[in-house]
């Protein structure tokens, strides 16, 4: 039994979840389909995958054997499109890590405008906010904004935009503590804080005289922008978010801008990926699916 098509089945089996649409999609028999994991199975003397009459799921051993496998086989298709100078078509699943203010209505419009353009592609992504290890969780691509200096030199990072995050407020809360008019006025003001930034709420605001540090007073941390923002909406205090997120808020008045000409944020996002040399086809379009839209990439509130 060919060894190579019986990876493209695992792969298929892998990322389908099923011997049933793997095999429809590769022109096999579901059973044929389960032959070729077998073969594979046999070969490595291990479990690939857990497999009931309803579910199928990767072991451990089959998760690290997919994401080799599966670059492996994007590698191995690009090579041959270049050797037989034919264009490759995007396809597979795109594993996509992001920040969790990814979760928005643009960014859902973007992905599915790309897959309009290209329907062999399927996205898993990750809204978990965490950093993580694209090599070994077999990411093929993340979002991160922050300065090109803290970004892992191991990585390929491409600019897409500048983003920028804005310092927003309830009415009810500006009402019970007093709107600030100078950057002084922050100081002692309820902080609704992203876990990265300074603990003690000392933080360094670039105004336009210059740089000044505000002392806020943290109330709440978090890791999610989606809470800090439901918790601002309730009035425990001001926070940073990208204005993609609170421009609704903004215009129907839930939520004020404080300062928005003396505060500024920004930095830029990035699309970060490993440094191979073939890059599939699904992550270089999508890649330049992104370059291409610069007003669908809306800030972003830390570096993540």
């Amino acid at each position: 039994m060919d060894t190579l098509t019986s990876l493209r089945v695992f792969c298929a089996v892998a990322e389908f979840k099923s011997f049933t649409a793997a095999a429809d999609r590769l022109g096999l028999s579901p059973a044929m389909a389960s032959k070729h994991v077998m073969h594979l199975e046999n070969r490595l003397g291990t479990r690939l995958l857990n497999r009931t009459s309803r579910h199928v799921s990767m072991t451990e051993s089959g998760m690290l054997y997919f994401n080799q496998a599966r670059q492996m086989l994007d590698g191995l298709d690009e090579v041959e499109a270049a050797v037989s100078n034919v264009t490759v078509m995007p396809r597979g699943t795109l594993r996509l890590s992001a920040p969790v203010w990814a979760a928005n209505t643009l960014v859902a419009r973007m992905i599915a405008e790309y897959h309009q353009r290209y329907p062999d592609v399927r996205f898993d992504m990750d809204l978990s906010g965490r950093i993580v290890n694209l090599v070994d969780e077999g990411f093929d691509l993340a979002l991160r904004a922050t300065s090109p200096e803290r970004l892992d030199p191991n990585l390929i990072a491409r600019p897409l935009t500048r983003v920028a995050f804005h310092l927003v407020g309830s009415p009810a809360y500006l009402s019970r503590t007093g709107r600030p008019s100078e950057l002084a006025d922050l100081n002692g003001h309820a902080l609704l804080a992203y876990s990265g930034m300074n603990a003690n709420g000392s933080i360094a605001v670039a105004g336009q005289d210059g740089t000044q540090t505000v002392n806020f007073r943290p109330v709440m941390q978090s890791e999610n922008e989606i809470m800090l923002h439901l918790a601002a909406l309730e009035g425990m205090g001001l926070v940073f978010l990208p204005m993609w997120m609170t421009q609704n808020d903004v215009s129907d008045g839930r939520l004020e801008m404080v300062l928005p000409k003396a505060v500024t944020f920004d930095a830029t996002l990035h699309a970060v990926y490993p440094s191979r040399k073939y890059l599939s086809a699904k992550v270089r379009t999508f890649i330049d699916f992104l370059a291409s839209r610069p007003n669908l990439c809306l800030g972003t509130t830390e570096d993540r």
